[in-house]
């Protein structure tokens, strides 16, 4: 059974991602997965909101 996407929980684990990489601390292999964790969870926002924009129309058609 596939998982429901939450939106909410990818934006807030954007954000935390975000904060690591600035962070001087962070080793530079460590940055390289959390880049490639944000563009996963970047590519699941964009499709996400694709799909409730197209849900709108299709209800605005109605």
């Amino acid at each position: 059974m596939k998982e429901e996407f939450d939106y909410t929980k990818a934006v807030a684990e954007l954000e935390e991602l975000a904060a690591k990489v600035e962070d001087p601390a962070t080793a530079l292999d460590d940055i390289d997965k959390y880049l490639r964790r944000s563009e996963e969870l970047i590519t699941a926002c964009r499709a996400y909101l694709r799909g409730v924009r197209d849900n709108l129309e299709h209800f605005g058609e109605q």
